[in-house]
């Protein structure tokens, strides 16, 4: 019951997200400004190589820790350059773009393929189409198709 007082008397509901920067002297009303979002760090190739290797050269017992404080960095940070390193050398700590992966764009010769197996497809229907309709006028008329013994087999 002392929550839904205090919630009251500030403006703003409990489990409510902050909204405002605070109230105003004169109202009870909250400030329609919006608080900003933090921004997402972004380090460039540079400084990420910097640390790995001021990292690689610590040999005192929390030394790693000393520079990822001093740095304010997470040692996740440190993890995922050093393995970058590891793989693709100084170029793979170079930025990369977010979000999901292009599709590769298909060359000459495929769309070429692509154009032709269309056509055959096409070619194929209208095939099958006469054979259906000559299977049907042989058998309207009672003309006995001849049996082949490689019918479905070619």
């Amino acid at each position: 019951m002392n929550e839904q007082v205090a919630s009251s008397a500030t403006g703003r509901r409990a489990g409510s997200p902050e909204r405002s920067v605070g109230l105003t002297a004169r109202s009870a009303e909250p400030d329609p400004q919006v608080v900003e979002r933090p921004k997402r760090r972004t380090f460039t190739a540079e400084y990420k190589e910097r640390i790995v290797r001021e990292a690689d050269a610590c040999s005192e017992l929390g030394a790693i820790g000393a520079l990822l404080r001093r740095e304010g960095l997470y040692s996740s940070h440190l993890v995922a350059w050093r393995k970058q390193v590891r793989l693709h050398g100084t170029r793979g700590l170079s930025a990369k773009p977010r979000g999901p992966a292009s599709k590769p764009r298909p060359s000459a010769r495929e769309i070429q393929l692509e154009r032709e197996k269309r056509q055959l497809e096409k070619r194929l229907a209208k095939a099958e189409a006469v054979i259906e309709f000559q299977k049907k006028v042989h058998g309207l008329l009672g003309i006995p198709l001849k049996s082949l013994e490689l019918d479905e087999d070619d």
